[in-house]
């Protein structure tokens, strides 16, 4: 069978800590200034949510990449939409472990 294309998780976490540690933090000094504490806190909300979103996305990819291996389903992380398969593949499979 072939593998299953998955996002590699540095993709959830680089972008997790991008709008944790520099949008929020952004928007946090933005805030600050009394013409725009209204719209800001509405913004920061919808970033809050994004990652909210973001890490339940990533929770559940790591739940569909569990019941792939407790079948026996191969998965391969990408990279990039770009890549040829070759150079992505990395291939999870208990097969492949125990070897």
């Amino acid at each position: 069978m072939e593998s299953l294309p998955v996002p590699s998780h540095i993709h959830y976490e680089l972008l997790l800590q991008l709008l944790e540690r520099q949008t929020l933090s952004a928007i946090h000094n933005a805030s600050k200034q009394p013409h725009l504490a209204t719209t800001l806190k509405t913004s920061r909300e919808h970033i809050q949510s994004a990652i909210i979103m973001l890490r339940k996305a990533m929770v559940l990819q790591k739940q569909f990449e569990d019941v792939c291996e407790y079948n026996g389903i191969p998965i391969s992380y990408r990279w990039s939409l770009n890549e040829p398969e070759i150079m992505t593949e990395i291939v999870i499979s208990p097969d492949k472990e125990s070897a």
